[in-house]
């Protein structure tokens, strides 16, 4: 509930619910700025997140009037108009991550211990960054879905003061986001709204993702496991390092391309 009035039902396991509900607002271009949130009140007896804002939410009734059920687990729910200023996002030119770093946010997932690994039936989302020289994890989020895991990581960096915004926040070059599932349109634009410009998928990528990756310049890597990968899109931004093993293939040579 957003100043009493029913916006959305979500489902999620429930370990972060006030930011999955901040970065959901954020990332459907509901709240433009964590400061315009009064306060976040969580029932558990109901299962109901009871947000107040300080001004209202101009025009919410035209914002929400067109929900679209997405392709993530759980019916993920979003507003229409995402792609409404996918052309105005401007992700740092200069933005990069090396093959050496990528294999090392592999292997972190990896050896981390998950509720996939011992349950399945999850989805897993974290953010990295590559300031330090290494891919070093900040967050790490399972959920039901992987728009609630990517939803609770953009609440986690409003929370934090991350920078959301690469076009005001260079540091944001240094942000590498990690997902197990498809790189869809609204993974890449929600990646991109949220400053950062390398993601990484332990699955594929659909045509549209594909395509806003081109648009808005952000490196999609996919099929990323052990020391296999797929760069989809601009692959200016993945270094490779002629002294690890690498193995190519035709597809990836031609999507490098």
């Amino acid at each position: 509930y957003v100043d009493k009035r029913e916006l959305v039902t979500l489902m999620t396991l429930g370990a972060n619910p006030e930011l999955l509900v901040l970065g959901y607002l954020r990332n459907q271009r509901l709240v433009r700025d964590v400061a315009d949130i009064e306060s976040i009140t969580v029932d558990w007896e109901v299962g109901a997140a009871a947000v107040k804002t300080r001004h209202g939410i101009k025009d919410i009734e035209e914002k929400t009037a067109h929900r679209v059920v997405t392709t993530g687990c759980g019916q993920g729910s979003m507003f229409g108009g995402l792609m409404d200023e996918v052309d105005q996002i401007a992700l740092p030119a200069d933005a990069a991550i090396t093959q050496s770093q990528l294999y090392g946010l592999v292997n972190t997932i990896r050896l981390k211990e998950t509720t996939y690994k011992s349950a399945g039936s999850v989805h897993a989302c974290a953010l990295f960054s590559t300031v330090s020289g290494d891919a070093d994890m900040l967050l790490f989020v399972e959920d039901v879905g992987r728009h609630n895991a990517i939803d609770t990581i953009a609440g986690w960096m409003w929370v934090n003061k991350a920078p959301t915004l690469a076009t005001t926040h260079p540091a944001s070059s240094g942000l590498v986001f990690y997902t197990t599932g498809r790189l869809t349109s609204e993974m890449v634009i929600k990646s991109a709204q949220m400053g950062v410009p390398v993601v990484v998928s332990r699955s594929g990528i659909t045509q549209m993702g594909h395509q806003v990756a081109q648009l808005v310049g952000l490196c999609a890597i996919g099929r990323a496991t052990h020391k296999r990968f797929l760069c989809y899109t601009h692959a200016e931004r993945l270094h490779l390092e002629p002294g690890l093993v690498a193995l190519p293939s035709a597809l990836s040579a031609s999507f490098a391309g």
